[in-house]
């Protein structure tokens, strides 16, 4: 697995257009994780666009390739992981890598500090609000409030999983450790390295769907 903690700090549009550059690009499991230019929230691709101007009133949106609800990422520890296909955790099921891969993640908040646990889906409410619905095998906080969800998209090209932390990191040598300590859980093998996306190509995705009022719109 390779470890891209990504430098930049990118708006909706071009942050979702990087993990499409990645799903399609990558030949081997990618962990981002990234920050964000202003303030932002997403909705999945299937979220109602009413619902979110509602939910946050003057705050940009973007709605990612992925499903799930709507999350807020003005304080968010926010990271994307991408597993091209033939790799085996593009191939696990969809609940069971969503399982693993959250079972992996509370390991690393608990281990720096961090009191979470995998939920049982009994505490779900079916909100559209995101963190306000925690469905099975979400993150559950000390206080039994979501800590972690994620949305996925499953294509010929492999897994696009992007997740959502509330528990954020505000100094980046603690973003690093979590990061780190998040890779070495999924895989045994694992390297950090620095990833250069073309602007040009990034440019053209965002133009061509993440900052197109009908993909915006289109629900």
């Amino acid at each position: 697995m390779l470890l891209w903690m990504d430098p930049v700090r990118r708006p909706g549009p071009e942050a979702m257009a990087v993990d499409e550059w990645l799903l399609e690009t990558v030949g081997t499991p990618v962990l981002r994780v990234y920050r964000w230019a202003g303030e932002w929230a997403s909705l999945g691709y299937f979220g109602e666009i009413a619902a979110a101007r509602a939910a946050f009133p003057g705050v940009n949106l973007v709605r990612r390739w992925t499903g799930g609800g709507m999350v807020d990422h003005r304080a968010d520890w926010t990271y994307t992981i991408v597993a091209p296909h033939g790799e085996p955790l593009a191939g696990w099921r969809g609940a069971e890598s969503y399982r693993r891969i959250h079972t992996a993640l509370a390991e690393c908040l608990v281990a720096g500090g961090v009191d979470a646990r995998v939920s049982s889906g009994a505490e779900e409410t079916g909100a559209a609000l995101c963190f306000e619905n925690p469905v099975h095998h979400d993150l559950l906080g000390a206080d039994g409030r979501k800590l972690a969800g994620a949305g996925q998209r499953r294509s010929r090209l492999g897994l696009l999983h992007q997740g959502s932390v509330a528990a954020a990191c505000v100094e980046e040598a603690l973003s690093i450790q979590r990061a780190e300590d998040f890779a070495g859980r999924i895989s045994d093998q694992w390297r950090r390295v620095p990833l250069l996306p073309d602007p040009d190509d990034l440019a053209r995705r965002v133009a061509a769907r993440y900052a197109d009022h009908k993909w915006t719109n289109r629900r």
